[in-house]
């Protein structure tokens, strides 16, 4: 099996580092090229290479770690996927750069994100037309990237939730979240997981749950 990441900020690298901790190989790529990501990839060692967008998502599993609105852009000219498996990280949300100006209209301002209206709709339902022929779970978006690790500072496993509409993809993504060291949850499907966990409003975003 193997892993692409597409994105490399805060949860792309994230999310590297938690594949390079568990000895998991894989290939992660930016907008700025593979030379670009020469530093994290010393960093992290042996089991994380760099490299193009388009090698990132020839992989069996690929992650995609790119902001909302960046997403059709990244992943949209993509080639077919095929029935491989894409992880789904995002969440609906604009950053606000530093320094905004008040907008009372957004009552989430003050944590420096604006929601972005989806019309009723679901991210992963959003995503998930930017993808076709790919199986969709959505994974690695309810908790602070800054957070992401296995282990919990007050002992046992953190738990992660993923949601998917696909069977066989869902077991494989579990079976990744156990070999990295986390405790899965399914929320089952994407159109009832999906809202349950996503920032900003889901009732589940940014629950820090532990198992003991």
């Amino acid at each position: 099996m193997t892993i692409g990441i597409i994105g490399a900020g805060a949860l792309g690298t994230g999310v590297a580092r938690v594949f390079a901790a568990a000895g998991v190989a894989a290939v992660i790529s930016n907008s700025r090229g593979p030379d670009s990501l020469a530093g994290l990839v010393e960093e992290l060692g042996q089991s994380i290479k760099a490299g193009t967008t388009e090698e990132a998502a020839q992989a069996d599993i690929v992650v995609v770690a790119v902001r909302w609105e960046d997403v059709g852009r990244v992943i949209g000219g993509l080639p077919a996927w095929s029935g491989r498996i894409v992880i789904d990280t995002t969440n609906p949300v604009t950053f606000l750069e530093p320094g905004s100006p008040e907008d009372p209209t957004n009552p989430l301002a003050a944590y420096g994100i604006k929601p972005i209206d989806l019309g009723g709709r679901h991210s992963s339902a959003v995503f998930s037309e930017h993808v076709p022929g790919a199986r969709v779970v959505k994974l690695f978006n309810h908790l602070d990237a800054r957070t992401l690790a296995p282990a919990s500072p007050v002992g046992g496993q953190t738990v992660l939730f993923y949601s998917g509409d696909d069977a066989d993809a869902k077991a494989q993504v579990r079976a990744l979240v156990e070999t990295l060291g986390f405790y899965p949850i399914d929320l089952g499907a994407l159109d009832v997981g999906g809202p349950l966990a996503s920032l900003p409003f889901g009732p589940l975003a940014a629950s820090h749950l532990v198992k003991i």
